[in-house]
């Protein structure tokens, strides 16, 4: 299995890298959102299947023991929910440092991006994993010393939703050009 894991990655890296350190242009995605070209050392997972647009890894830091992944779901236009309700929802997938709520380790600010009402949700903690997150009959996986920063995207097309989540020095390390690229997002 490790080394099979291993081969995937080799692979993956082996692929076309994307332009510049912070991308240009645009991927073309079909209907749905444009989606800006990944930033420098972002790999792409090849054909996520619907409702994920896009799937990126974003390498680990180091003495982090795994990569943290950028998700991009669309589910059609007018489809996935309000943002408060995704919002509600990521908080879910994470529980607090105990004698804290998950409010107190959860902001959420939202921004006006062209024609784009964008909600930015920021969680960190134990971060609840299951291959397939909205079903409850899994029993999570849990991972300590994770953070999770996701958008609501809403606007003509949308809206989308873009998951960043793994360990939080990772995610902290790929921060600056997960948010230009979330600056780009159209």
């Amino acid at each position: 299995m490790r080394w099979t894991f291993a081969f995937l990655l080799a692979t993956l890296a082996a692929a076309p890298a994307a332009a510049g350190p912070h991308g240009s242009g645009s991927m073309p995605t079909g209907a749905g959102p444009s989606l800006p070209a990944p930033a420098a050392g972002w790999v792409a997972v090849p054909d996520p299947q619907p409702p994920r647009r896009a799937s990126y890894v974003l390498p680990r830091e180091r003495g982090d023991t795994r990569d943290a992944e950028l998700v991009v779901f669309f589910f059609g236009e007018g489809n996935g929910g309000s943002a408060e309700a995704n919002v509600a929802r990521w908080k879910t997938l994470f529980e607090p440092p105990s004698g804290r709520s998950i409010d107190d380790v959860t902001s959420v600010k939202t921004r006006e991006q062209g024609k784009q009402r964008v909600t930015i949700v920021d969680i960190s903690g134990t971060y609840l994993y299951r291959a397939r997150p909205v079903d409850s009959s899994i029993e999570p996986e849990r991972r300590p010393g994770h953070r999770m920063i996701a958008a609501a995207v809403e606007g003509p097309g949308g809206p989308y939703f873009v998951r960043l989540v793994g360990p939080a020095r990772t995610v902290a390390r790929h921060q600056k050009a997960f948010d230009a690229w979330l600056a780009r997002l159209r």
